[in-house]
This record gives structure tokens, sequence and C-alpha cells, in this order.
């Protein structure tokens, strides 16, 4: 009896000699693939026609309301500009440059060395805030600039009319009140306000991958499978890539950035002495604060499904994405009261749908544990005495605790549907028309490549929260 299909081992049939199982195999572990991935499904995305180049730019505005929009349309509420400001900015090492992110002290005065002065002052008080003050602005300044993870201190701007932002970022009751905009009956030339951009961009870059075997290799192993078993590894392989990737840009771009114990940098991270290197819960309190004067949402919306089209929101905090060598660390931590400040997931899976990998919860962040979240190996200080941590080359290793925004970016895709990572794969088999060629007259040889598109586009880094530690053996 002639069969209508083909046994894709043993007997070909009428219809056609040839099954392309192959493609099962590889939606199968499309799907499956899915099950692995962290950090993708909480991208937006793009899409990049084509002949438009490998970047992507966009415009971001600032906020008229911030100290970040220093412009010189400033007009005072009497028609004229009697004062000038200046602002020192003041960014954290490891920190990607960005208008919420880094600190601004404004000083004003009649001249720019008067208004330099006061900023010298108001930068002290941002110090402080930080944990960093020593004795002075210039003490301060030099230590900090002088580290080998050195901080930006800015302090070099021309003064400007001090109202072109009106009263900028202040929440100072005083401050608001003196610049707020009033006219009066006979109106003119004030309260002059102005507006400055930036722009942000993206680029697009090519990967690919390709393995080669042989007809024999397939025909007479003993795992009857291996053609599939080795599509699903590739495929898997080449996700993983795309993650790391993704995983790098995004501990490169984070915005907020804080140091375990008095850390005030890569570099000083340490495990031992009298301020070990390790996160408190008032570290994640404040944080969680600068997340939300960043005016982070607290419901991150998730990519779910296998066709990449179903989403959810996540609720209840910040999503915190760790290495499993950060466990014993975070399930020992202690809140300001003395109580366990680690919660396990099981006190409250019932209430809430878990995300992929979550273990559980402190304050507010949501805790992820990914199994191939990468750290800075041999990053921190140099080792003395170790008190039991992580070390390499003789220096100690940093361990991020990454926390990641809804919006925050973006990937771009190109000749897809823009909302994920399309591969494109090529599987030539042996003895098919491809494999004969003049460098394989028998067409022993088959092959597999696999190339895809990736493009990381930074919309809100103030969104990404990053936390260095030291962690234990």
């Amino acid at each position: 009896m002639t069969m209508k299909y083909n046994d894709p081992n043993t007997t070909a049939s009428s219809i056609g000699s040839e099954q392309f199982e192959t493609f099962k195999w590889q939606k199968k572990a499309l799907v499956e693939m899915k099950k692995k991935q962290y950090f993708t499904p909480l991208a937006n995305t793009k899409s990049m026609p084509k002949h438009f180049g490998k970047k992507m730019k966009l415009y971001h505005v600032l906020p008229m309301m911030d100290d970040a929009n220093i412009n010189d349309q400033g007009i005072d509420a009497n028609g004229v500009s009697t004062t000038v400001s200046v602002t020192i900015v003041i960014r954290k090492p490891d920190s990607k440059q960005n208008i919420y992110t880094d600190h601004y002290a404004v000083g004003e005065g009649a001249t720019q060395a008067a208004a330099l002065t006061a900023a010298k002052a108001e930068a002290e008080s941002v110090f402080k805030n930080l944990e960093v003050f020593t004795t002075s602005y210039a003490a301060t300044k030099t230590a900090l600039t002088g580290l080998a993870d050195p901080w930006i201190i800015d302090d070099t701007g021309n003064a400007v009319p001090n109202t072109g932002n009106l009263y900028g970022s202040s929440k100072d009751v005083g401050t608001i009140l003196n610049k707020i905009p009033r006219l009066d009956e006979n109106g003119g030339r004030k309260n002059r306000v102005g507006f400055t951009r930036i722009s942000i961009e993206g680029s697009l870059e090519k990967y690919g991958i390709f393995r080669e075997y042989t007809k024999e290799s397939m025909d007479f192993d003993s795992d009857s499978e291996l053609g599939m078993h080795i599509t699903r590894e590739m495929l898997y392989g080449a996700n993983e890539i795309t993650e790391d990737i993704l995983q790098i840009d995004l501990l490169a771009s984070a915005g907020v950035v804080r140091y375990g114990g008095n850390a005030t940098s890569k570099s000083t991270i340490t495990g031992e002495g009298a301020n070990i290197s390790v996160l408190s819960y008032k570290d994640f309190m404040k944080m969680a604060i600068d997340l939300s004067n960043n005016r982070t949402p607290k419901q991150t919306t998730v990519i779910t499904g296998s066709r990449m089209q179903d989403t959810k929101t996540v609720s209840g905090g910040y999503i915190m994405y760790v290495g499993s060598e950060l466990i014993p660390q975070l399930r020992s931590m202690v809140d300001q009261f003395g109580k366990q400040a680690f919660i396990d997931i099981k006190h409250y899976s019932d209430a809430t749908t878990p995300l992929n990998g979550e273990i559980g919860s402190i304050d507010q962040f949501r805790i992820i544990e990914v199994p191939e979240m990468l750290h800075y190996a041999g990053a921190g200080d140099t080792v003395t005495t170790n008190g039991g941590y992580r070390e390499t080359g003789g220096r100690y290793d940093a361990y991020p605790m990454l926390a990641v925004g809804s919006d925050a970016f973006s990937t771009i895709g190109f000749q897809t549907d823009g909302k994920t990572v399309k591969f494109k794969i090529k599987h030539s088999k042996p003895e098919d028309d491809i494999s004969y060629n003049r460098n394989d007259p028998y067409g022993e040889l088959g092959f597999m490549s696999i190339k895809w598109y990736y493009g990381f586009l930074l919309e809100r880094p103030e969104r990404i929260a990053l936390a260095l530690t030291v962690a234990e053996w």
C-alpha cells in the first residue's frame, strides 16, 4: 500500500521523498526558548525600515521644570535678570549620563563667581546626601575624581539668567514662592522661559553562527534524534548570546547606581574590613525612592506567550534580577526592625502571578533569579585578607543586582514584526541540491546557519537601577 505521507526515518511516499521535519524541530525549539528569556520580554520594540541606515535617533525634550533644562532665556518677574545661576553636574561612576540621574547643584548670585560659590555650597549637600562628603567641596571633589573609577564633577559651566526653568527641580517652598510667574496689570517682558533637548540613538548589528556535519554522522549515530537535539541547542545558543548582549547593554545603561557598604565605585567593592560591600535593607529602600522620584511605574509590562503577542502587567513593585551567587545575601538580609527582609514567593504566590525565575521579594522589589546573570570578575578592590567572598586574580568580584522599570528601553528589529529578534535559519542537508558543489562533489556535507539583527535603544536610563556588591563563596 502506498503511504500518503512518508515515514521520515524509513519509507518515502508518492507525494514526495522529503519531509521538512526540521521546521517542526525549529518551531518547537523557538517555543521552548521563550521560557529561557528573562530580559527580552521587558523591551519595547521599534522596527527599522529599509534604506535608512543602521542607526535610529530620537529627540527627548527636557521638562521645563527641571534643573537639567539649562538655558539662557530667563527674564525675571521684574523684566530683567538681576542674578545669574551656575550649575555643577555630579555623576557617579558606572552611571549612564542622563538628565534625571545626574545630580545638579545650582547656585545663584550677582556674578559668575558669586553664583559658583553658592553652587559649591549646594554641592556639599548633594555629597552628604550621597554619603560621600569628606571635609569640603574641594576635598570631596579631589577624592572622588581621583578614584580608579572616577566620578564626573563638572563645575565649568557658564552663568546663565536664573529663571529659564523658573524654579527647576526645587521642592523648597520659599524658592518656589519667589519664582512663581506672576503678572501685573501692565504685562510686559516678564517670566521668559526656555527649553533644551537631547538626542538618543540606537544602532543595529548583525550576528550569526553556523555548524557543519556529514551525512554519516547522522546516519550511524546511536541517537536517532541527533539532528533535532543539535538544532534545538543551536537555537538556544543563539538566544543566550542575544540575552547576554542585552544584559550587558542594560548593565552599562543604568542611571541609578548604588554600592554596598562604603564603596563609592566598582573598583572599591571589598570583602574585608569594617565596611564590607554588602547591600542593606536601607540601600533597597533608597533605590526604590530613587526610582519613584524618577517616575518609574510600579507596573511593568512583560511580553508572554511563544508568539510574542500576549502581554501581562506585573504590579506590586519593581522587577530586580540577581545571580544565584547573591541568594544567601538576600535571604539573610534583615529590615530596620531586625526581622527577615526577604519574603519567599511561597508566601504570596497564590495572590499574584509569579514571573519566570521569581524567588521572592524585598521591600518594593520582586526578585528574579537569572542562572546566566553576568558579573564583573576582578573589578573590585585588592584582596588582602579575604573575609569569605568571591575574588578573581587577587581582586574582589563585583556582582550586580539589576532593576529594570517599564518603558526603559527598546529593541530594534529589521524587516521583522518589530516585536522580537527574528532568526533567519538556513539548513542545507547532505545530498540536497545545495550540498553538491566543486568543494563537495559527493554531497556528503551539510550545514545549518543562523543569523539575526540586534539593536538597543536606551530611552529612560533613570528607570534602570544597578546595585553592586560582593558575593559569598
